[in-house]
């Protein structure tokens, strides 16, 4: 039997660029096994453009790395992947287009990338084929480029070999061995039928389109859809030079670049072609699909209506390949369920682009135990159940291509495969006038429309942030200030942790202290040992050796694997996700105890049920476990029942309520309202790259608790260093100038951040944003964000903004 630190498969951009950086990590005893040649499966037929502005933080930061990775290959390894670095020229072909221009300009100032809006004519002196008719501007940034996608793989392959890297070809893997949870290796057929078995810790499915059935081998779900995506090369055409640069449309679904004297064009059609959904065949390698004239003609339509000589173009071949997209048009990478099986796959068309950054990140992610980057939305374990359906992750991965370079604004919905999940009270709400949302499959309530005639259309923000937007949000934020708002809950996950161990291991999992009485509720985080936040969550003491931990809906998969990585190999800690089990209510406002009270004999007065403890109560004929714990910032309990009790106690609340104000309210409602109380949100507020002490959070960090948790020598030397930068509250000048997310930040004319959250506050009626600025940063500091173009003046101010005493929670 051999034996390998880490066994690679797939011999694409993605497999060699792991082995690239693992061995540059000094993991030199890798076997990198591909089933035919290295690039024939998607990497050998892809366009090769290199865009690095993207839609996340992370994104860009991978896509920037990447293009300096690619800009020095040939010289560091003796290939040539053929990088031409000729600039990128996206233009906007309608306002809302422009707008997001104007966004992309503004944000790409926070990175340093030289990105430049300009104008038509100055977009056409650029590309010289390219009719102006209907645009608008462009961004132009010089630092992007195109190469040779084979040639990229054998660059990163060569500089894998030179570090001591083994690669394997025509070696296919048949098998992949699993014991009690972990991986142990691979079983792989020869190119003349003989078999052998590798051993290895840490096995990486880089498979592209063959990783779900790599993942199956290994009992792990990889939801990738294979999507026939095509393009074609014209025969020489004038005015087409070396150095000409990419050019994208996406109003138009189309982007170019040069080819040997003529033009590459393709683009992103809006009916997408599903392929081979029974399993990619055995034999398709380095082969390509018959062109589908029919679905390209829309393509070709918009390409001659932005570049007209490509009518009279002669075609030198279309390419027709399939390659692999997700159902959210991100990466899956990471660590899955199985330790030690890793996947970097779903590159969904920008997975030339992306190389450089996944083979670091991943290679982080295996020697280091994490990324140097939050990944979150790349993080396999995003996926939920749901994703082992093939209809489901078909119905959403057609949605995304078929919408790939559509404008999507912030809060937008996606509508395909809903309902999927839905809490009891769904035909209750529904009946409200409730306008749902999804999060990871689950039905709820943005807001309920039949609110929205109490509330100010005045109020609009202004630009994209008043997309997606209702009056009612604002009524039922006010509502639950000054009476009281109802909100269902359901989706948040819940995880029960129990056992002789459990608490000693929350203890070494979570910040705070936990070794509190019975009935406690605990603020804290998980901390990496770096001290970045890796959840944000409450852990409520149930019982002497039982715990209920309440997480995010988006995060209860990822909150569960962390702590899952982490359990005693003694069998004396359990965990259960009991999300859907369970049903939450919140139950917040003034006249909060007035309801509850009118339906439960149990004393909920504050000294007898006071703020951060829990109770069994009975509301109605419902048996209810009440938390006396607020994410809105007022008197109030979130209500858990059985869900089989849902429906009765949502309606007994609901009765009950009513003589009181009380309103049904959603999820907008609640980002309103934490916003004021400068509550954070893990993914965008406070993620893996801050520690507590930046993100304002030392109140929940108990350095003295007595046991050496998890992060806690990075705190303690984070806190001996004084803080990197701090996590402000700041409020604009302009009410209805509402930031999104990532808007630079600057003081004294130098950028000194971005924008991590923002809205507006309809008690304290300001629009609010939060941003992590230098330490130097005092209150009363005065700064501009740049919204959509526009500076807009700023205060740094003390938070929170609404009762800062927290009068009205204790009370």
């Amino acid at each position: 039997m051999d034996h390998a630190r880490a066994v690679i498969v797939g011999g694409g951009v993605g497999g060699t660029s792991i082995a690239y950086h693992l061995a540059e990590r000094g993991w030199t005893d890798l076997v990198l096994v591909e089933r035919a040649e290295l690039t024939s499966g998607s990497t050998f037929h892809s366009a090769g453009l290199v865009g690095q502005l993207r839609s996340s933080v992370t994104l860009t930061t991978m896509m920037m790395y990447g293009a300096g990775l690619y800009r020095r290959l040939r010289d560091e390894t003796g290939v040539d992947p053929s990088w031409h670095e000729v600039g990128s020229l996206r233009v906007a072909s309608s306002q809302a287009r422009f707008e997001e221009l104007q966004r992309q300009a503004s944000w790409a100032r926070t990175f340093g990338l030289p990105l430049e809006l300009i104008s038509a004519p100055e977009a056409r002196d650029r590309f010289r084929l390219m009719s102006t008719d209907g645009v608008l501007g462009a961004v132009w940034l010089p630092t992007d480029g195109w190469l040779d996608p084979s040639g990229l793989a054998m660059a990163l392959a060569a500089g894998a070999r030179q570090k001591g890297v083994a690669i394997r070809t025509h070696t296919c893997v048949v098998g992949i061995g699993v014991e009690r949870g972990r991986v142990t290796g691979v079983d792989v057929q020869l190119r003349d039928g003989s078999r052998e078995t590798i051993a290895a810790d840490v096995v990486v499915n880089a498979g592209g389109m063959f990783a779900p059935e790599i993942g199956r081998l290994a009992g792990v779900t990889v939801p990738i859809i294979p999507m026939a995506h095509q393009y074609l090369f014209t025969e020489a055409v004038d005015g087409v030079h070396v150095g000409l640069p990419q050019l994208r449309d996406p109003d138009n679904l189309v982007y170019f670049r040069e080819e040997v004297g003529g033009l590459c064009m393709g683009g992103y059609e809006r009916t997408p072609a599903p392929w081979s959904l029974d399993g990619v065949p055995p034999d398709f390698n380095g082969k390509l699909l018959a062109p589908d004239w029919p679905r390209f003609e829309e393509i070709m339509a918009g390409a001659i209506r932005r570049v007209p000589a490509i009518a009279d173009a002669g075609v030198s071949r279309i390419i027709n390949g399939p390659e692999g997209f997700t159902p959210d048009n991100e990466f899956i990478l990471g660590e899955s369920d199985v330790r030690g099986f890793f996947v970097a796959a779903g590159f969904s068309a920008h997975g030339i682009a992306g190389a450089g950054g996944i083979g670091r990140q991943v290679a982080s992610w295996i020697v280091d135990g994490q990324p140097e980057l939050d990944l979150w939305k790349m993080d396999i374990r995003r996926f939920g159940p749901a994703y082992r359906s093939q209809g489901y992750t078909l119905a959403r991965s057609i949605e995304n291509y078929a919408t790939y370079y559509d404008i999507h604004y912030p809060n937008e919905e996606r509508e395909s495969g809903r309902p999927l999940r839905t809490a009891p009270t769904y035909d209750q709400l529904a009946a409200l006038g409730a306008a749902f949302g999804e999060k990871s499959g689950w039905e709820r309530p943005n807001w309920f429309e039949a609110n929205a005639s109490a509330g100010d259309a005045s109020l609009r923000p202004r630009g994209w942030a008043g997309q997606h937007w209702s009056p009612a949000i604002g009524a039922e934020a006010l509502a639950t200030r000054t009476a009281a708002g109802l909100f269902d809950e359901s989706s948040f996950a819940k995880l029960e942790v129990a056992g002789p161990g459990a608490l000693a291991f929350l203890e070494r999992m979570c910040a705070n202290r936990i070794d509190r009485p019975v009935g406690s509720i605990v603020y804290t985080q998980l901390l990496d040992p770096r001290g970045g936040i890796q959840a944000d969550l409450t852990v409520t003491r149930v019982g002497e050796r039982s715990f209920m931990l309440v997480t995010g809906t988006a995060f209860g998969n990822h909150d569960a694997a962390w702590l899952r990585t982490h359990l005693p190999d003694d069998g004396s800690v359990a965990i259960r996700d009991n999300t859907a089990g369970r049903v939450c209510f919140g139950l917040w406002g003034p006249r909060a105890r007035d309801i509850l009270g009118s339906v439960t004999d149990d004393d909920i007065a504050d000294a007898a049920f006071p703020f951060l403890n829990a109770r069994e109560l009975s509301v109605g004929f419902v048996p209810v476990l009440a938390l006396r714990v607020t994410y809105v910032g007022e008197l109030g309990w979130e209500l858990y029942a059985g869900a089989d009790y849902g429906r009765a106690l949502w309606s007994t609340l609901w009765e009950a309520g009513r003589p009181h104000g009380l309103v049904a309210a959603g999820y907008r409602a609640i980002d309103a309202l934490r916003l004021e109380k400068g509550y954070r949100v893990w993914s965008s507020d406070i993620t893996p790259d801050e520690t507590p002490y930046d993100a304002g959070l030392g109140f929940a960090v108990a350095l003295d608790k007595g046991v050496d948790f998890i992060g806690r020598d990075a705190l303690i030397a984070a806190k001996a260093a004084g803080p990197r930068k701090r996590l402000r509250c700041l409020v604009l000048d302009d009410p209805r100038s509402v930031c999104l997310g990532n808007e630079p930040v600057r003081i004294g004319g130098a950028i000194v951040g971005r924008v991590t959250s923002g809205g507006y506050g309809y008690a304290v009626e300001r629009s609010i944003a939060y941003a992590y600025l230098p330490p130097d940063a005092p209150i009363g500091t005065r700064g501009e964000i740049d919204v959509f173009g526009e500076w807009v003046g700023f205060e740094v101010m003390s938070e929170p903004l609404y009762d800062p005493t927290n009068a009205r929670i204790r009370s």
